[in-house]
């Protein structure tokens, strides 16, 4: 298994847990306060971006069902 797990919430946020790091555009940290599982906004309806605050509660739709990508194009 790998160390760090996205997890993709139907009609939600992606929850990530493990050994990770989050940064912005420029590198700089976001200092987790010592948390090790973390939900990061998929609806772009949350005051606390890119965390997650339930916004998304009733407004936010996608049903997550996993499937395999195309080959990466050479």
């Amino acid at each position: 298994m790998a160390t760090t797990r996205l997890t993709i919430n139907n009609n939600g946020s992606v929850r990530v847990e493990g050994d990770f790091e989050i940064v912005d555009k420029d590198g700089n940290v976001y200092h987790l306060g010592g948390r090790s599982v973390v939900s990061i906004c998929r609806c772009g309806m949350s005051q606390n971006k890119p965390f997650c605050d339930g916004s998304h509660k009733g407004h936010f739709e996608h049903n997550a069902v996993a499937f395999d990508l195309p080959p990466k194009k050479q």
